[in-house]
């Protein structure tokens, strides 16, 4: 007996779709037909190459499929894919940014048997014009959006600026109060060792200072987590059911010493410390005296090079006699990666007692700084706060802070491969994965990942699902990855041939290393499925047209 549509996807989901309408609910009616417009899977495509808000009917949005998580049978296996959502999904307006796309796109994610969607909550947005005046309209209707369609969520409190690191694509500054106290004591700003600031974050050296209209960073850090859960409290553990915590530059565990802004740095620099603020000084100065070298404490390195130095070129690192392997350079080295881990737990402490039991899990983003990672100072990663060279493992001290919060450790750059990276500048992220892994493994700490940069090719795909496995030692036994971030939604992800891999790549993701099927089985699965769910996204493509 034929099958209608529905139940075609409810086969392949292992679920039952309804496709009744409710008393009153009507299917759209049309004179165009679905073929007729239909050029491709892709859902959003044409939708994201306009800038027309179009709404979704209540009919449309009743007639969506219901799946289980992520397009899975109820038995919890593999590792989850999230896909990150647009950078500006929600307007300076505080409304959903081409809100008809938005749903087009939600459903054939969806349909792709994807988990959920990663959402950055901008500070710079919510508690824009005043201190404590949250505004949560754009949000509100993105959380909603998500729920009908049986998306979980995982929400970003993105407490930097958007603008100015790589895959930027729009600006939202910080709020315009923090500005303005930004302007008046411009050594709230991380500076470097030419007086050059970064705005993008406030210094960490002013964490508990009341440098905020009265408050202190954390505080309106712990206040903004704390009217989130109190707005949206309806939906976390179901819909919200993970909070990243943004602890640095691009809501990254770091110090913003790689700014592509103004072309300041460009890969593979070294970048540059950032510690010259009158806060950081005096919190280097306070740990100089207590180590007894009184001498230390006036500033950090001047022998460092510039952003764009490599190793061999800086006195302070290069492999022969530099001076990051001096007396002197593991002192400044321990301060100055020490004091970005008490940052972040300062911010994990607060975020702990918000989200406590709400059934949401708390993340830290720690990023993927590969380049450089063969030499011997690591120079790239130690300017950005990880201590980690030749002789030390800077990610050890980082998976167990974390873990002592129960937290999850996301990491980037899992796409990678090393002979893809310039080998002149020693990249090596394989290598640097695998640190991560073990780090992880011997903190007991769930790991979770993302790519670093678009890919949308089988290579990285199969790279990812490589990394995933966990399989690194041989020991890995039952261990996997916790979740798997996709960056990012956008048009070339609904391209034809994109779709189709990005599907069979859900979907292996979904089976878990453990699965006794073989990939070409999985692969024809896929294809079958996009085939079948195609008059499925012709609905959504039809709904995009102006």
């Amino acid at each position: 007996m034929a099958m209608n549509l529905g139940h075609q996807i409810g086969t392949l989901s292992g679920q039952q779709i309804p496709t009744e309408f409710a008393a009153g609910d009507q299917p759209s009616s049309t004179t165009a037909s679905p073929s007729a417009v239909w050029k491709s899977p892709a859902v959003a495509c044409q939708a994201f190459a306009t800038s027309s808000p179009l709404e979704m009917t209540e009919e449309e949005v009743a007639g969506t499929a219901e799946w289980t998580d992520g397009g899975r049978k109820d038995e919890k296996k593999g590792v989850s894919v999230f896909v990150m959502m647009p950078l500006d999904s929600v307007t300076n307006g505080n409304t959903v940014n081409r809100k008809k796309a938005m749903n087009a796109s939600l459903h054939a994610l969806k349909s792709a048997g994807v988990e959920g969607i990663m959402i950055d909550v901008w500070w710079g947005l919510v508690e824009r014009e005043a201190p404590g005046a949250y505004n949560w309209g754009g949000y509100t209707e993105l959380l909603d959006m998500a729920k009908k369609h049986g998306l979980k969520v995982q929400a970003v409190m993105s407490f930097h600026q958007c603008g100015g690191n790589v895959g930027d694509s729009c600006t939202i500054p910080l709020p315009k109060w923090v500005r303005e106290e930004m302007e008046k004591d411009s050594d709230l700003a991380y500076t470097d060792q030419w007086g050059r600031r970064n705005y993008e974050y406030v210094s960490l050296g002013c964490d508990s200072l009341l440098v905020l209209k009265g408050r202190s960073p954390v505080q309106c850090y712990a206040d903004f987590m704390r009217a989130f859960k109190d707005n949206f409290k309806h939906l976390l553990g179901d819909t919200i059911v993970e909070i990243q915590v943004g602890m640095g530059p691009a809501g990254e565990l770091r110090y913003p010493s790689y700014p592509e802004e103004n072309g300041i740095w460009k890969f593979p620099g070294i970048g540059a410390f950032q510690c010259y603020d009158k806060y950081m000084l005096s919190s280097l100065k306070a740990a100089a005296e207590a180590a007894g070298k009184p001498e230390w404490g006036s500033t950090g390195p001047t022998d460092a090079g510039h952003y764009n130095s490599w190793p061999e070129d800086t006195p302070f690192f290069k492999k022969d006699g530099g001076g990051w392997n001096s007396q002197y350079g593991e002192f400044f080295l321990s301060w100055y990666s020490q004091i970005l881990i008490e940052h972040s737990e300062r911010i994990l402490s607060s975020a702990s007692s918000v989200f406590e039991a709400t059934g949401v899990k708390i993340s830290v983003k720690v990023a993927g700084i590969h380049w450089h990672y063969g030499s011997r100072s690591h120079a790239a990663e130690l300017t950005a706060g990880y201590y980690n060279t030749r002789f030390r493992d800077g990610y050890l001290p980082v998976a167990q802070m974390v873990a002592r919060y129960g937290a999850v450790f996301n990491f980037t750059c899992i796409e990678m491969r090393d002979h893809e990276q310039p080998q002149d500048a020693l990249c090596a992220p394989e290598n640097l994965v695998r640190q991560v892994v073990l780090a992880t493994k011997e903190a007991q700490v769930p790991l979770a990942g993302e790519n670093a940069l678009p890919r949308y090719d089988e290579s990285a795909h199969e790279q990812i699902l490589k990394a995933s496995s966990l399989n690194i030692d041989g020991s890995s036994n039952d261990r996997e990855m916790c979740a798997f971030t996709y960056l990012r939604m956008n048009p070339s992800l609904f391209q034809p041939d994109n779709w189709r891999r990005f599907v069979a790549f859900v979907k292996k993701m979904n089976e878990g290393k453990d699965s006794r099927r073989c990939l070409e089985q999985v692969e024809r699965e896929a294809e079958h499925f996009v085939n079948v769910t195609e008059p499925f996204v012709q609905e959504a493509a039809l709904a995009l047209m102006p």
